[in-house]
């Protein structure tokens, strides 16, 4: 049985970073959802973060968590580089698991999660939370029902400013630092939600001294003739928006195209049309709609999510691998280039 007698999905948080904050402020909007522990590798910072957010329980750690037989999911917070470990251990237990992005560093890690889910029946979903925003999935209705005719060409960004120091973590290679698996999973999703996987990748990168992409450009074809032009950066800031091209009208997402408030919509021959967020959604920034999605999912039997598909993760990471292999980017432990590469 997944939930409490009264119909609540208890959840359990291994990490406590800054999205898991998040993530735990947000659960709040959803009066069927209740936190009831959290872990973290350092006891102190566990009961911290219980503390905050009412949390009953604060484990030092994470197998102490993924044993609580009292927890119906886990949502691991982790840094990437650590996701096959966390969402791995917490399967093995049993537990059913929403885990963040990038799902993990490489294919051959999502691959091992998403076969032991299945080896263990248990729900497994990765938290690309752009999937499950309201006005992104309206955009998506849009699009898959012609409204700009056949997709000929998406742009998509994702820039910080910085800088980020040499010991920061998005420049430490074991830690899968880089702008690409935190950043540029972005516009790649959203370019396979529009698409699918590519057929054909081409990709540029400028790289730290310590081997990770400060900025990378990507170019990705299908077999349709669709492109998708899809940049990040950690070394300077961008708009941050998308815009999708048909054959007979185009789509425009300003700042936050991951997260929107409000597209524009220009049909040939019509007057643009501006298609804001329902405020009853509520924050752009939410992440109760993921939340929300994983507890539908689990209430209705379903070890994965339609919004989320789980060979959608693979063939995003498939996507991630295969620019990483152009562009020269490897993580401390990982195989030779062309084993990561896709056949």
């Amino acid at each position: 049985m997944v939930g409490t007698a009264d119909g609540r999905v208890r959840w359990g948080i291994l990490a406590t970073g800054g999205i898991a904050a998040a993530f735990a402020a947000d659960l709040v909007d959803l009066p069927d959802a209740e936190i009831v522990a959290v872990a973290s590798r350092s006891e102190e910072s566990a009961k911290g973060f219980a503390e905050r957010f009412g949390i009953p329980r604060a484990y030092g750690e994470w197998s102490a968590l993924a044993e609580d037989e009292d927890v119906d999911v886990m949502y691991v917070a982790t840094p990437h580089s650590a996701h096959r470990a966390a969402a791995g251990l917490c399967l093995e237990a049993g537990r059913n698991v929403l885990c963040e992005k990038a799902f993990t560093l490489n294919v051959r890690e999502a691959q091992e999660l998403v076969a032991l889910a299945k080896e263990r029946d248990a729900f497994l979903m990765e938290a690309m939370w752009m999937y499950c925003h309201p006005l992104v999935r309206r955009l998506k209705a849009l699009v898959d029902d012609g409204a700009i005719g056949e997709v000929r060409s998406i742009q998509a960004d994702f820039g910080l400013a910085g800088p980020f120091p040499p010991s920061h973590r998005l420049r430490d290679p074991a830690l899968g630092g880089g702008a690409l698996l935190d950043l540029g999973v972005y516009p790649v999703s959203f370019a396979h939600l529009l698409l699918g996987e590519p057929s054909d990748i081409v990709a540029r990168a400028v790289l730290s001294d310590e081997g990770v992409d400060l900025q990378t450009g990507a170019l990705l074809s299908w077999e349709s003739g669709a492109l998708a032009s899809v940049h990040c950066s950690i070394h300077g800031g961008t708009p941050v928006a998308a815009s999708v091209t048909g054959s007979q009208g185009r789509i425009d997402i300003p700042h936050g195209f991951f997260f929107p408030d409000r597209f524009v919509l220009h049909r040939d021959g019509r007057d643009p049309e501006e298609v804001p967020a329902d405020p009853a959604d509520g924050p752009r920034t939410s992440l109760k709609h993921e939340a929300a999605e994983v507890m539908r999912a689990l209430r209705a039997g379903e070890t994965e999510s339609p919004l989320v598909p789980l060979e959608g993760s693979l063939a995003v990471m498939r996507t991630l691998d295969a620019i990483r292999d152009r562009i020269g980017v490897r993580y401390p432990g990982e195989e030779a280039a062309q084993q990561l590469t896709p056949a």
